[in-house]
């Protein structure tokens, strides 16, 4: 044990449809929720991504689901021992009600996490409007004067972010951990181009506010001295759509920082990484977009070397066919020097 650690992310689409009552796992030949892939492939092949990204931890995003009858945390953790995987310990965040969870999974021998959500729950009427000492917990609200017109709307999010305690059980290093999926700006039930249009700004709003929101969470953080690593599907990236010029940056460079204070900024493989992190596609054929990242605090970058990697099934011949069968997204992982 020791080394270099390894942080990987990855969104595991229709990951919850793999799993009936009682979190069992369906691994049969009905259809998954990916094309032309069968439930007992997709399980095979999130298998086999999982051992050959062997991260020391992994932030799953769309997680199987937790309710009455099933348990994130047990599902995941039945579905590594069933592979005989070393990441088999799994934390979960707040609860969605999307059946799409936020987790963790990760190897206890190497790390210790426990979701530890910080801020308090900000509820509507308890402040004047706008007066936060502290972004809230992200199972509140955040309210924002995003358009800057005086009017401050109430912001929530659908899969709040999971915020974790990490500790490297090797190096004695402590860091916190926010695993995101942020708003889809995509316009679904859109009738028509004019309808696509509202939907797309109105959902473009609610993503920038939910990336300030965690932003702000990153510089509490900051403030007091921690290690942050933000990690998942922010939904967003630089220049992926004409709506980001209406409102002058996209998401993920809200969540980077204020290029004005360089002492600030995240770290981040970004666009020079040269690959794609998910797959989509629609009408016009395949669609490749860089939304997914593991950004990290400029202390903890300094300190690291930190060298990051996409899987991208382009760019790994043997993992290709599972990479594609697994889900529309691909891990981004990043290894940390001890």
């Amino acid at each position: 044990m020791g080394g270099r650690l390894r942080i990987a992310c990855w969104n595991v689409c229709w990951f919850a449809r793999l799993f009936g009552p009682h979190d069992r796992l369906l691994a049969d030949m009905e259809w998954s929720g990916l094309y032309d892939v069968t439930r007992a492939r997709q399980a095979e092949a999130i298998g086999e991504v999982l051992r050959a990204v062997d991260a020391d931890i992994f932030a799953i995003i769309e997680a199987p689901n937790t309710g009455r009858r099933q348990s994130t945390t047990a599902a995941l953790e039945s579905f590594a021992a069933m592979l005989g995987l070393r990441q088999s310990r799994a934390v979960m965040g707040f609860p969605s009600g999307t059946e799409q969870e936020i987790a963790l999974l990760y190897d206890p021998r190497r790390i210790a996490a426990h979701h530890d959500p910080m801020g308090e729950p900000w509820v509507e009427g308890e402040l004047p409007e706008g007066v936060l000492d502290e972004p809230p917990r992200f199972d509140s609200f955040y309210p924002m004067d995003l358009d800057g017109d005086g009017r401050v709307d109430l912001h929530a999010f659908s899969k709040p972010p999971m915020e974790a305690a990490v500790h490297d059980l090797a190096t004695g290093r402590r860091f916190r951990m926010i695993a995101v999926h942020a708003k889809s700006k995509a316009p679904h039930g859109a009738d028509n181009p004019v309808d696509a249009m509202r939907i797309s700004l109105r959902n473009r709003r609610k993503q920038l506010a939910q990336c300030a929101w965690i932003r702000g969470r990153i510089e509490s953080h900051m403030s007091r001295g921690d290690d942050v690593i933000a990690l998942g599907d922010f939904n967003d990236g630089p220049g992926l759509d004409r709506y980001e010029k209406v409102f002058g940056r996209s998401g993920v460079e809200i969540v980077l920082g204020d290029p004005s204070r360089p002492e600030t900024l995240l770290a981040s493989a970004g666009p020079e990484a040269g690959s794609a992190t998910a797959l989509f596609r629609n009408a016009h054929g395949p669609v490749d977009a860089l939304i997914d990242f593991v950004l990290l605090t400029p202390g903890l970058a300094l300190e690291t070397a930190p060298e990051w990697r996409i899987w991208h099934p382009d760019r790994e011949a043997g993992l290709r066919q599972a990479l594609l069968d697994a889900s529309d997204h691909f891990p981004v992982s990043v290894d940390l020097s001890a």
